[in-house]
């Protein structure tokens, strides 16, 4: 399992959320609290917005904790709105172009969790995506499929429904050629202008989520765990739901692609 944070709000300079905070996103690719593993030392990146439509993106294979240009760079650059990511791999080789967060266009995505038994079907999950989209497969691995088929689905259109079309996909195929668990998931993606994050599974075991709005920053934090222990105010995102982050407001909705993987 990864661990990943992203921010939307007024601009702040990307180390309060990834570096500065006692529980950061740094240390958690080392010393994180609720996943099955501590460590997520297999890469890291960012992707983050600013005067341009299309994000920046900094990846590398290296552990976030040992990188300094990943400090320098979150001590300069300013974003009001971003993507972090540590990884630790569920199989796929570490390599830069396996490292999230993914981006096409003025979208970019980042994932955490797994889809079960997903080395019997990569094939599969890759003759799904349009020959369009194709050309922008640079990696192996699920989540960077998952991104490219919700392209293909209308991302751009109605994310929550283009995604959850695509995780419907993906679940079928787990049920017919995987194995459980089918799906478990968050995800942060963005198209600049809005945050959106979901947090599903197949079975009961949801990868955690929460979020919190910070007066002193006039934004907000969505993470995979609360970034100050004794910080009160987080929220945990139910699970089976999609959310929007749109300045202060927060819509959540239901995210079920279950039925639609069902009905098919």
């Amino acid at each position: 399992m990864c661990r990943w944070a992203a921010y939307t709000g007024a601009p702040i300079f990307l180390e309060e959320i990834i570096s500065r905070p006692g529980h950061s996103l740094i240390h958690q690719s080392h010393c994180a609290t609720q996943c099955h593993t501590a460590i997520n030392a297999d890469g890291f990146g960012i992707a983050w917005y600013g005067a341009r439509p299309e994000p920046g993106l900094f990846r590398d294979v290296l552990p976030a904790w040992s990188d300094p240009n990943l400090k320098s760079l979150t001590a300069q650059v300013q974003s009001h709105l971003f993507l972090a990511h540590v990884r630790a791999s569920t199989g796929t080789a570490t390599s830069r172009n396996n490292c999230h967060p993914f981006t096409h266009g003025r979208w970019s995505f980042m994932h955490n969790g797994q889809v079960g038994g997903y080395d019997a079907f990569r094939r599969d999950a890759d003759m799904m995506i349009p020959e369009g989209l194709y050309p922008h497969r640079k990696g192996a691995t699920d989540s960077e499929a998952l991104f490219l088929v919700a392209l293909a689905e209308g991302l751009g259109d109605d994310p929550r429904s283009a995604l959850e079309r695509a995780a419907a996909r993906f679940i079928r195929l787990a049920r017919t050629k995987g194995q459980g668990p089918h799906l478990r998931m968050t995800a942060a993606l963005s198209d600049g202008q809005r945050l959106y994050a979901v947090r599903y599974s197949t079975d009961d075991a949801a990868p955690s989520l929460y979020h919190r709005w910070s007066d002193t920053r006039q934004g907000r934090a969505v993470v995979s765990e609360p970034l100050e222990a004794e910080e009160g105010g987080w929220e945990e995102v139910p699970p089976y739901s999609f959310c929007t982050f749109d300045g202060a407001s927060v819509r959540v909705e239901d995210f079920l692609p279950c039925r639609l993987a069902a009905a098919a």
